[in-house]
């Protein structure tokens, strides 16, 4: 592995931050006449993929924009590592024949839904903060923090693809009475078939006591829970985010908990990553925050890895990729079909 930025043979360029090893690359790329590159976090992403001309990039996090796919005349494909891809400018890609994919569903049965419970039991029942206060050796601390009680239970999902389905499904098994979900792109015999409610977002703030959010980060849905949607919360509710930090105003949320409206967040997923030491939700009650973490497992970043190189692989071959979320008319497209729906995030 490591960088070779003189090679003549073709090129799949990784931007890191990335994954311990390559190994599943190598594996599934061993039989394309490519070398695979690292780009790192501290080089600059231009220069780089300038002197590379990769035929793919795959990528994590960083940005890949206009600029740097103008750096790769021979690109073919851009390999999302993960669900959502609002941080690749798909458009652009698309008017020039380029693939975009996602892996929609290396951890969407597990990990991300197992991460939310997690999150949003750590709160519920303080644990962190217990945790801390045993430490310091105080004991029989009972009452002095209370912990609502959550029968007849309403969880509200905002966004309910894949991974909202296992939320729902894992939420339901800790006694949630009542799943009400929305999501303008549910359809009604998934709804049926799960028993959801499908209501208003408006009417979800108000009757859920607790809001897990597991929809992608688009135009539309910046914000989505913004001051005016937090303000009709019950004061005991708890919000979730293992989607994308961008689908909550960080702002709203931290003054709501600071004042004592609502009662407390589990926090996976911040607007600006890693978190600025500024951000408000650091300093807010009752808050349970990780690193962007809800998308790994072993056995979860393995799948990933390899998925994202056999997308890779099949656009070598001359075909077309499965997970392929900008496809357009202008692209290859025997078949004409356009994208539904953005992909469910979240890791």
């Amino acid at each position: 592995m490591g960088r070779n930025h003189q090679s003549t043979s073709a090129t799949v360029a990784i931007l890191e931050p990335g994954y311990a090893t390559y190994d599943a690359e190598h594996a599934v790329l061993a039989e394309h006449d490519v070398q695979i590159a690292t780009i790192g976090a501290t080089e600059t992403a231009v220069p780089a993929l300038q002197a590379l001309n990769p035929v793919a990039i795959m990528v994590r996090e960083r940005p890949v924009g206009a600029a740097e796919i103008d750096a790769c005349p021979n690109l073919k494909i851009i390999a999302r590592y993960g669900v959502g891809y609002d941080n690749i400018d798909t458009a652009y890609a698309q008017t020039r024949g380029i693939y975009v994919v996602n892996i929609p569903d290396y951890g969407a049965e597990r990990e991300v839904s197992e991460h939310a419970i997690a999150l949003y039991l750590a709160v519920q029942r303080r644990l962190v903060t217990r945790d801390g206060e045993v430490r310091q050796q105080h004991w029989g601390i009972g009452q002095a923090a209370r912990i609502p009680g959550r029968e007849r239970a309403v969880l509200g999902l905002i966004g309910c693809g894949k991974i909202g389905i296992q939320a729902a499904t894992k939420f339901r098994a800790l006694g949630f009475e009542r799943i009400s979900v929305f999501d303008p792109y549910l359809a009604e015999t998934v709804a049926r078939e799960h028993d959801l409610d499908r209501v208003d977002l408006n009417e979800l703030c108000e009757i859920a006591d607790v809001i897990s959010l597991h929809a992608p980060l688009t135009a539309e849905t910046r914000h989505v829970l913004n001051a005016e949607r937090i303000a009709l919360m019950k004061p005991d509710a708890i919000v979730v985010n293992v989607a994308r930090g961008g689908l909550v105003d960080e702002v709203a949320l931290a003054t709501a908990l600071t004042e004592g409206r609502i009662y407390g967040a589990g926090i996976d997923v911040f607007e600006q990553e890693p978190v600025h030491p500024d951000n408000p939700l650091l300093s807010a009650p009752n808050t349970v925050l990780t690193d962007h973490a809800a998308w790994y497992s072993e056995r979860s970043v393995e799948m990933l890895q390899r998925k994202a190189a056999e997308e890779v692989s099949r656009v070598l071959h001359g075909k077309d990729p499965i997970n392929w979320v900008n496809r357009q008319p202008a692209l290859p497209n025997p078949s004409g079909a356009r994208l539904a729906r953005p992909a469910q995030t979240t890791a």
